[in-house]
């Protein structure tokens, strides 16, 4: 970097040797990076771009642009990534959490609230955790409308207990317990590095939610989880070592590998059904590019699920599979 410069001169040179280095979204990368350094939010390092660069950061931004030109996450550089709203520590011990996880996470805590329907605002249940809008919206079940209006008392449903396999940095479970705080929300995962993040970010959220460590649902024998949400290992192994160098190189390979045709987890997992006291009356997985007829099939086989469907992601892929058991 010039012993002169101003901030946006440093954010035209960063962006043309991340582009000069094969980085795709250079100048997105440069700006996440530099904000990250400056510590600016995005409207802030817009309106100081005139600024000249403090002599101070000179150092780690170099270190921070020369890591991203070698092929490094910017969310393993700056130590975080964003997920529904929340603000995730994330490191190479963890996968980093993807927007088109959140479709899951939405979906799950909709069709959770149809089968588990919350008691009426302003009774004894609990709110802490945090909350957000898609909490607020869910309304009274009928029964309960016609109840309250005969003056009876308001009959109380026992709220599930979710599990979120596989967990990585905690945040599927975070958001779900974020959005219904009402939920027992418990994950695991077969890392204890992934684990410790997670937990860590439990913590920093202020959520609670219980792990366990062990691999995919062995950690849960015994119990009866009424919600199984998983974002698993699902590329096949002969393809990793085509994915981009941010992917191959740094997330770890055990949170890609999903085996020869990438279907392992969602196999096992089916098969470990018999651990627990009794199948979920509500399951969701993630998966990869045209896996989704197989792991409908690994459910409509299992027999639990009266109703299967399938969701795309931003880029109309379908991404992921959820079985609903509308009766018990």
């Amino acid at each position: 970097m010039s012993s002169a410069i101003h901030i946006r001169e440093a954010l035209q040179e960063a962006s043309s040797f991340l582009t000069a280095a094969g980085i795709s979204e250079p100048d997105a990368n440069a700006r996440l990076l530099l904000g990250h350094v400056l510590g600016l939010s995005p409207a802030s390092l817009l309106a100081s771009q005139r600024e000249p660069f403090p002599e101070d950061r000179k150092v780690q931004w170099e270190q921070a642009i020369t890591r991203k030109a070698e092929g490094e996450p910017a969310q393993y550089i700056t130590g975080e990534q964003e997920f529904y709203g929340l603000t995730f520590k994330v490191n190479p011990a963890v996968l980093i959490p993807r927007p088109e996880t959140e479709l899951l996470v939405e979906r799950i805590v909709q069709l959770g609230s149809e089968l588990w329907p919350q008691e009426r605002r302003g009774s004894a249940g609990p709110s802490a955790g945090g909350g957000t809008a898609l909490a607020a919206e869910a309304k009274p079940c009928a029964a309960r409308d016609s109840a309250a209006a005969a003056g009876a008392a308001i009959p109380s449903y026992p709220q599930p207990l979710a599990a979120d396999i596989g967990t990585g940095s905690g945040a599927i479970a975070a958001a779900l317990k974020q959005l219904r705080p009402e939920w027992r929300v418990m994950a695991s995962d077969i890392s204890p590095a992934a684990l410790e993040t997670a937990k860590s970010n439990a913590a920093e959220l202020g959520l609670e939610i219980a792990f366990r460590e062990g691999n995919l649902l062995e950690p849960f024998q015994g119990m009866k989880l009424d919600i199984l949400v998983s974002n698993p290992p699902y590329i096949p192994a002969a393809v990793i070592e085509g994915l981009q160098p941010e992917v191959k190189d740094f997330e770890p390979r055990s949170a890609l590998d999903g085996g020869e045709d990438g279907l392992d987890p969602y196999r096992i997992m089916m098969r470990q059904l018999v651990l627990l006291a009794a199948p979920p009356r509500l399951i969701g997985f993630e998966l990869g590019m045209g896996q989704a007829g197989d792991v409908a099939g690994l459910l409509r086989q299992a027999g639990h699920w009266t109703r299967i469907e399938t969701i795309r992601d931003y880029a109309g892929i379908e991404r992921h599979v959820i079985g609903i058991a509308e009766s018990e």
